[in-house]
């Protein structure tokens, strides 16, 4: 890795904290239907497909016995369900049903709604700076920005979130 110069370093954090105060302000203006652990365990099987509760806990920072709450309720509400592994039968996957795909869907186009009237708020030359950096900011959204998910799941395998 290659070290930063103090200006990359300021450049940096200018650009963190604003894209800090954007999801901020987009999180303000999604549905509050679900919790932020609840959204955020739909999309994790929306990318990485059915998964044991044991990974989505460790994933998600939770405690196995919340998810398995937070499962129950998703089921419930008909967003996931629960089947077999295939690689090994007695254990259970959790997934998307075909309700939960359409509302993460829906979900994603309300929050792109709701930000029409914000983004409708700059000028034409700020639209195409944002227009410019979408493939950035797709890749920022698609790569895996979970690394505290990984340090959880280190604590998961040790056994450390109780």
């Amino acid at each position: 890795m290659t070290a930063s110069s103090p200006e990359q370093d300021i450049e940096a954090l200018e650009i963190g904290s604003a894209l800090y105060a954007l999801v901020t302000a987009v999180m303000r203006r999604m549905p509050r239907d679900l919790s932020l652990t609840a959204a955020a365990t739909l999309y994790a099987l929306e990318r990485q497909g059915p998964q044991r509760l044991t990974h989505l806990a460790a994933q998600e920072g939770v405690a196995q016995p919340s998810m398995t709450a937070l499962v129950t309720r998703l089921e419930q509400a008909g967003l996931v369900d629960r089947r077999s592994d295939p690689s090994d039968g007695r254990a259970v996957l959790v997934g998307l049903t075909p309700a939960g795909e359409d509302y993460l869907r829906e979900r994603r186009q309300s929050g792109a709604r709701a930000l029409l009237p914000v983004l409708a708020q700059l000028s034409q030359g700020q639209l195409d700076a944002l227009r410019s950096a979408l493939p950035a900011l797709r890749a920022l959204a698609a790569g895996d920005l979970g690394t505290p998910a990984s340090a959880n799941e280190a604590a998961a395998a040790r056994g450390d979130l109780g």
